[in-house]
């Protein structure tokens, strides 16, 4: 059963079809010129096949906390899990929602020229606008009050949110939200579990920062404790009113 994301609600994009596809653990949501759930979900069985496979002969690869090294042939989502992973200081599964997110996203590019893939939290973006990711932090007042606002016309960015107090993937710190802006969301979604894992009170919030600025491909983030907020990079924080993606 797949946990009911009401945050989802808030998520649209005008001149954009929204639609959910599903596999195992992967839950999607989808914006496209048209609705590919055929199409996206052969994507997320092609890339978790790729995973799982992966897997059945490597097995410390889904319960490591360390960084991952890669002997022998492998598939590119394993191999950009593992780099995302060794960049940011995490075990290659942190990065494993944001890569099915980029690999399922660049896929449906071929079919649309627009495309946003939310993959619990973690969101690949294609748009020929700027587009308001909303940060759901949990019971910070700050949660759904403000948004990133992004612009990839000229290349996909993305957006990566991990927390330690919301949803059930496993984080080792205590911050409400740690979002992660970067042209890799395989990247962003290891880098933001990396920071949240840096945070037990508000006196990590700018160590956490700063941490996080170090991790090479990182282009922005915000962390959110709270009612006390940290951030670095190029930034533009927009507060959310009404029904915004």
């Amino acid at each position: 059963m797949h946990q009911k994301r009401t945050y989802r609600n808030l998520t649209q994009k005008e001149n954009l079809v929204s639609f959910r596809a599903s596999v195992k653990e992967t839950d999607l949501f989808v914006h496209a010129t048209r609705p590919f759930e055929k199409i996206t979900r052969d994507f997320i069985l092609r890339h978790r096949g790729y995973i799982e496979a992966y897997i059945e002969k490597h097995q410390n690869f889904v319960t490591t906390l360390n960084p991952w090294r890669i002997n022998g042939p492998a598939p590119v989502i394993v191999k950009n899990m593992a780099k995302a992973g060794e960049k940011a200081g995490v075990g290659p599964m942190a990065a494993v929602a944001g890569a099915i997110a980029e690999h399922v996203g660049h896929g449906l590019l071929s079919y649309s020229d627009e495309v946003i893939v939310e993959n619990g939290g973690d969101v690949f973006i294609k748009a020929d606008s700027p587009v308001t990711v909303a940060i759901y932090a949990g019971g910070s007042p700050l949660s759904m009050q403000i948004g990133l606002r992004v612009d990839s016309a000229r290349k996909a960015l993305s957006v990566c949110t991990s927390s330690g107090t919301v949803g059930h993937s496993f984080s080792l710190g205590m911050a409400d939200a740690v979002s992660v802006v970067s042209e890799s969301c395989s990247l962003a979604d290891a880098a933001a579990t990396s920071i949240c894992n840096q945070i037990r009170s508000k006196a990590d919030i700018q160590k956490s920062v700063d941490f996080g600025k170090s991790i090479k491909g990182v282009a922005g983030l915000i962390v959110i404790m709270g009612d006390e907020i940290g951030m670095w990079g190029k930034l533009e924080i927009v507060p959310i009113h009404g029904k915004k993606c």
